[in-house]
């Protein structure tokens, strides 16, 4: 027994290490949201066992909790770099699958279409100039290359409410729309699905849309960007004390090993 009791802990502090390796490995990716790995204790008995006598038979993985505490924002200048103050996220769309996804990456780009996207063909959404959050549906993020003149696109510049305006080189500005940014009942049921994005969950909640500067949205800040929120001194501290889980764990498989040897030996 004492040997699957050990080889349980010997899983989880691989997973811990996995977990902590992870954290450090995306210290710098934008957006990043460190886990935690959590444990909980298995006992054996049932409702007919003497309490005094529930003998405990390992621990498990109860769950890999992610921590969204704002990161580092940092300045970068650009005006489609942006970052949220409160607890928001961006709402993209994939432009290959349509499906709905959600980020704190805000290294947003204009591409030969005029959709502001990240990279990866997801299109940022917006409320289109007008429209109630309550009640309309955000829409692709998408920027008018020649206005209703003639004249070309020359700039855009996203304000602390979010609004997304579009300049041109006739000297005339368009509001193209507002940010929207969605929040969650329970962001940590968000399913990870890489790339700093996020898809919702049963267990998150279907998301509520709004603008910046309302409730816990935040506001906008444009030309930053969210850094992760991984500490690394931290994570070193954790991944030293997962190996001395790990050697404590296996120090007690060779000690079970020794005592089974002993016994294997003995001479009647």
């Amino acid at each position: 027994m004492s040997f699957y009791i050990s080889l349980s802990g010997l899983k989880n502090a691989q997973t811990d290490l996995n977990v902590t390796a992870h954290n450090i490995a995306n210290a710098e990716t934008t957006g990043f949201k460190k886990s935690t790995a959590q444990f909980a204790d298995l006992v054996a008995g049932s409702s007919y066992s003497n309490p005094k006598m529930v003998e405990g038979i390992g621990s498990t993985v109860e769950t890999i909790a992610q921590n969204f505490a704002t990161g580092p924002i940092e300045q970068t200048g650009s005006a489609l770099d942006l970052a949220i103050s409160g607890n928001g996220f961006f709402a993209t769309q994939s432009a290959t699958t349509g499906d709905a996804l959600f980020t704190r990456n805000g290294a947003f780009t204009l591409d030969e279409n005029g959709f502001v996207q990240d990279g990866s063909n997801n299109i940022l959404q917006i409320f289109a100039p007008g429209a109630n959050p309550a009640v309309d549906a955000p829409v692709n993020a998408q920027i008018p290359l020649v206005n209703g003149g003639g004249a070309e696109f020359a700039g855009v510049t996203v304000d602390i409410d979010g609004s997304m305006i579009a300049s041109y080189t006739d000297g005339s500005n368009d509001v193209i729309g507002t940010v929207a940014l969605a929040s969650f009942i329970s962001p940590t049921g968000l399913r990870q699905v890489g790339s700093s994005n996020w898809e919702a969950t049963g267990i998150s909640g279907a998301p509520t849309f709004g603008v910046p500067g309302a409730g816990s949205f935040g506001d906008m800040l444009s030309g930053a960007l969210e850094r992760s929120n991984v500490d690394i001194a931290e994570e070193l501290v954790g991944l030293i004390t997962a190996q001395r889980y790990f050697q404590a764990n296996a120090k007690a498989i060779d000690t079970a090993t020794q005592i089974s040897q002993t016994i294997i030996n003995l001479r009647t």
